[in-house]
């Protein structure tokens, strides 16, 4: 999802930067290769990996292949601090607020003054991933819920929580509309927001009803 949000920025144009985990372990090819754990070669092979599978997708992610040679790939460990380069960072990990915690305590001690972070979360409540940070934090932070495939899906939910300043959230309604092309939709912040709060509802109607 991170690779494909990645590349749909880069349709409109956008230098992004795709951050995923660094390998712990090395692959038996990687070994028989000599490399170790600190080759960078290893460090970015699964963002790497995530990012060519992403090329192959059908439908494609990319409107030209070439917009992908704007976003560049990295990982967690080695590259947080080039975040102070930049706007607009978007997390799309595992639905874990644990793990979601601790990415975003990295990215609030690398983020540039200003910029504004988001959540892709589906349905995690916005205001229980903010709660730990701090104030500044707080105020730049909301959910930004795109749906899959992000290139061709209009729909994207956008969740302020109580300390999102107004016209920040207003600012990124704008450009998600005007930049991205999308629907977007404000939501308030509940358990699966709307689409996949009402999708949850219609699936347990159904399974109700066939029984």
């Amino acid at each position: 999802m991170g690779a494909a949000i990645a590349a749909h920025l880069s349709n409109a144009g956008i230098p992004t930067l795709l951050l995923d985990i660094a390998p712990t372990e090395l692959t038996a090819d990687e070994m028989t290769r000599g490399l170790t754990l600190e080759s960078s070669k290893v460090r970015n092979r699964i963002v790497n990996s995530l990012f060519d599978a992403a090329k192959k997708l059908k439908p494609a992610p990319f409107m030209l292949a070439d917009n992908a040679k704007l976003i560049t790939t990295g990982n967690f460990a080695d590259d947080m601090p080039r975040l102070k380069d930049c706007d607009l960072v978007i997390e799309a990990v595992v639905e874990n607020i644990e793990i979601k915690h601790k990415l975003f305590a990295d990215v609030e001690k690398n983020r540039k003054t200003g910029a504004v972070i988001a959540s892709n979360t589906s349905g995690i409540p916005i205001a229980s991933i903010a709660e730990p940070f701090s104030d500044d934090f707080k105020s730049h932070f909301l959910g930004i819920h795109f749906f899959n495939p992000p290139r061709y899906m209009k729909l994207v939910e956008v969740i302020p929580t109580p300390w999102t300043k107004p016209e920040l959230s207003c600012g990124i309604f704008g450009f998600l509309d005007r930049r991205l092309g999308k629907g977007v939709v404000g939501a308030k912040d509940r358990p699966n927001f709307i689409a996949n709060r009402i999708g949850t509802f219609g699936m347990m109607a159904t399974v109700h009803e066939m029984m």
